[in-house]
């Protein structure tokens, strides 16, 4: 059904102002999101995974308080970056330890 009123017209108006200029913030943020989880994957350095995955959560924060996303929907996003970050942070130190056979411990002798 067409909109009748001149408010609904006008309201029709400013939503498809508004959304244009919502695209794109929020294409903004799933990039930064996607690289962000990209550089989680990669084996680089922490620093720049700590960098990208603080890039992403400011952005989400920013597209939270404008209103361009529910803050649930922000939140839920920032905790799944965080998690990712930190399951990658727990497991980078286990990694060089366990690589090669220098520097570790001799096995046990046998006796019989």
């Amino acid at each position: 059904m067409a909109k009748r009123t001149a408010s609904a017209k006008k309201q029709a108006r400013a939503s498809a102002r508004r959304s244009v200029r919502n695209r794109s913030a929020k294409s903004a943020v799933k990039t930064l999101i996607t690289k962000a989880r990209q550089s989680l994957r990669s084996s680089g350095d922490a620093s720049e995974k700590t960098e990208s995955t603080v890039e992403a959560i400011r952005a989400l924060d920013r597209a939270a308080a404008k209103r361009i996303l529910h803050r649930n929907n922000a939140a839920r996003r920032k905790s799944r970056l965080a998690r990712r970050l930190a399951k990658v942070a727990t497991a980078a130190p286990a990694q060089p330890a366990a690589k090669g056979k220098k520097g570790a411990a001799p096995a046990p002798s046998k006796k019989k």
